[in-house]
This record gives C-alpha cells, sequence and structure tokens, in this order.
C-alpha cells in the first residue's frame, strides 16, 4: 500500500472544495479487482472498505448505493430505501456513460450528474470508512460522517 499524492480524480476535488480530509491510497493493479481483494492489497480492514454500485429503479431515475465490499445488496430492501417498486444494477457498458468513472473505480463522489445516494447503515460501525476516489487502484480513507454529508447520502439498511 503506498500513500502518496495522487493525480486528483473528480471525488478528491469534491473533498478538497468542500475542505474535508481524507487520506489517498494507492495500489498498482492493472485491471478491476472484487473490493475485498483491494482492501486485502491496500493492507486495510475489509469490514471498512465499502463498494460503490449504481441502480435503476423502475422510473428509470438512478441511485447510488454503497456498502461493505464482502456484502450484497438486497434489491428489495433498495428499492424500498429509495421508494421505488424495484431497482435493478446498470449494465458494465454503461458505468462511464453514467458515472464517468470506470468498473472498479467507481466513487460515491463526483459523478458526471449528482445521483440519489444511499450508504448501508453498517458504516455507522465505523468512525472512517474506504471507498473509490475514482480511478482504479486508488482508495480514499475519510470519516464516515464527512462521506454522508460530501455525498448528501441518506443511511438505510439494505444488504444481505
Amino acid at each position: 500500500m503506498a500513500k502518496e499524492k495522487a493525480v486528483k480524480t473528480n471525488a478528491m476535488r469534491m473533498l478538497d472544495k468542500l475542505k474535508i480530509k481524507y487520506e489517498v491510497l494507492t495500489v498498482d493493479i492493472p485491471e478491476f479487482v472484487d473490493g475485498v481483494q483491494m482492501a486485502k492489497l491496500e493492507g486495510v480492514p475489509v469490514q471498512e472498505s465499502f463498494k460503490t454500485l449504481v441502480l435503476q429503479g423502475k422510473s428509470r431515475e438512478y441511485y447510488v448505493f454503497v456498502l461493505p465490499v464482502a456484502k450484497e445488496i438486497d434489491l428489495k430492501r433498495a428499492a424500498s430505501a429509495v421508494g421505488e417498486k424495484s431497482v435493478e444494477m446498470i449494465h458494465v457498458k454503461d458505468i462511464t456513460k453514467i458515472t464517468g468513472y470506470v468498473r472498479g473505480g467507481c466513487s460515491p463522489l463526483g459523478m458526471k450528474k449528482k445521483f440519489r445516494t444511499v450508504i448501508a447503515k453498517e458504516c455507522r460501525e465505523h468512525e472512517a470508512v474506504y471507498v473509490s476516489a475514482g480511478k482504479i487502484g486508488t482508495s480514499m480513507h475519510l470519516k464516515t460522517d464527512d462521506l454522508i454529508r460530501a455525498a448528501e447520502a441518506e443511511v438505510a439498511d439494505f444488504t444481505v
């Protein structure tokens, strides 16, 4: 795990603008690895590492869900959390077009557009969490309350 000055991503610029402190961690990986593997490569606690998923509701609206890397999303509870009849994952091929980020580097902050964001209740178990900084191999460590504030997120129970 390297702690170094990384090229600024939209997520980092957003935190800088809000004057929110964060730590950047980088790992040299050539392509997508899952969140559990990424946490292990970074040498950080898996339970404090969160992934970002983008879903689309029956209404065609997009939603951002942030959850522990070792957990899965419960689609029924996720839909209920945002008042939708149902939600489904967006296709991998659409990630960049919708968010501006790539698979494995999707941050809950600094997307092309602001989407309603919901963070799993498990975040409250940690003073600080790790999330993608918006680039494969780059994560940010920041206070949970700062992440919630920056993302203008709600906290809900939607994991399995």
